[in-house]
């Protein structure tokens, strides 16, 4: 095996472009300069439309989950009812959020593994007797595998509570369609280290006017995550208030240059099609997946094998291929493992971890697969072409 050959296939981080890399590697320069004002300008319009954002996005140094901290320390008040969508591990970190800053949380608790429908939430919503201030969804919850309506989410929400509609966004933005306007959405959140192809260490905000005027008012005390201080900055002066990752921000505007050059319908085509190639392969297999298809993301798909191999099957991938997949998360330890196939990711690199996968399984139990999954991909891949 050749040495330092590693293959990535985790949900986040996920792998770096060489011209991102470059981008990144530039000289340094002053976080105050105009030079930087100009960078920061660039691509907190640029990242607009790829979160759909009639505003220019905000950027923070920080994980993905600050970035949920922020979304909730900038609209609630000690005693504010809040519903939260639970369908996996990510959503239940936003309830706990929203409960660390004093909101009365009303969990809406979805199997896992199991998308929210629309239906629910309004079954939800009504049967409450209390004036709810938002509502929070995760689009992708990367623990399951699952991508939520957040289309027809919104427009329960703003139907039926006028509330804000706040999501996560972290694990698809960049990969999937989105638009803050007709969706209904007002503060839409996501990381730096998962579709859009970047080192972790940024966390992204966009916010409607609705959701401005709220945090405007909003009297909970933050000092670093305020988001007061960021769109003051960047009205003002195309600033941060605090000194940024500005090696991050320099890479960011090289990914939004890689995704005006694709062209970001085809982006989402090409997410839509390394879905559909890896799913495709797993059955071919027999190795059940945790999500139905209509309900699968389009950036991480988890994987459910026999009881008790989920593990081993990730440990040979690691140590006999170097190939990094995920494991499960709280409930889901040891039962799944997910792969990741977001951002920096191609129809080749699917056949690279189906083909370790087939290896693996030869490997665990003498079973002879091999071919099938490339097979089965390849085909997929053919009509496509």
């Amino acid at each position: 095996m050749l040495l330092n050959q590693h293959y990535l296939f985790t949900p986040g981080p996920t792998p770096i472009p060489e011209r991102v890399k470059l981008a990144m590697n530039q000289p340094m320069i002053g976080h105050r300069s105009q030079a930087f004002a100009h960078l920061l300008e660039e691509v907190s319009t640029r990242l607009m439309p790829i979160f759909g954002s009639k505003e220019p996005v905000l950027l923070l140094t920080g994980s993905g989950t600050s970035a949920l901290e922020t979304a909730a320390a900038n609209i609630i008040e000690e005693g504010d009812h809040v519903v939260v969508i639970v369908t996996g591990a990510f959503g239940d970190r936003f309830a706990s959020i929203c409960e660390a800053f004093g909101a009365n949380v009303h969990r809406l608790t979805i199997e896992w593994g199991k998308i929210c429908t629309p239906d629910q939430l309004e079954d939800f919503l009504k049967k409450l007797d209390v004036k709810i201030k938002a509502v929070f969804a995760t689009y992708c919850e990367t623990s399951t595998g699952v991508l939520n309506p957040i289309q027809q989410l919104g427009e329960v929400t703003k139907r039926l509570t006028n509330s804000l509609f706040i999501v996560d966004g972290v694990s698809c933005i960049g990969a999937v369609p989105v638009d803050m306007e007709s969706w209904h959405i007002d503060i839409l959140v996501s990381g730096s280290q998962k579709a859009l192809m970047l080192p972790p260490g940024l966390a992204f905000i966009a916010v409607n006017a609705k959701a401005k005027n709220t945090i405007r008012t909003c009297q909970t005390k933050r000092f670093y995550l305020d988001l007061n201080r960021y769109l003051s900055s960047y009205e003002k002066e195309k600033s941060t208030p605090f000194t940024p990752a500005v090696s991050l921000i320099a890479g960011a505007l090289e990914v939004c240059y890689m995704i005006e050059e694709e062209g970001f319908n085809q982006v989402i085509e090409r997410h839509q099609l390394l879905k559909k190639m890896i799913r495709e392969g797993l059955k071919a297999i027999e190795l059940p997946l945790l999500v139905s298809d209509a309900q699968g993301s389009p950036t991480v798909t988890a994987v459910k094998p026999a009881s008790g191999t989920a593990n081993m099957i990730k440990k040979i991938l690691q140590d006999n291929y170097s190939i990094t997949i995920a494991g499960g998360q709280k409930q889901l330890k040891g039962e799944i493992f997910r792969i990741g196939h977001m951002g920096y990711c191609t129809p080749f690199d699917i056949l690279k971890v189906l083909n370790g996968l087939e290896m693996a399984l030869h490997k665990l139990d003498g079973r002879n697969v091999f071919g099938k999954a490339i097979k089965a991909a390849e085909e997929v891949w053919s009509q496509h072409v």
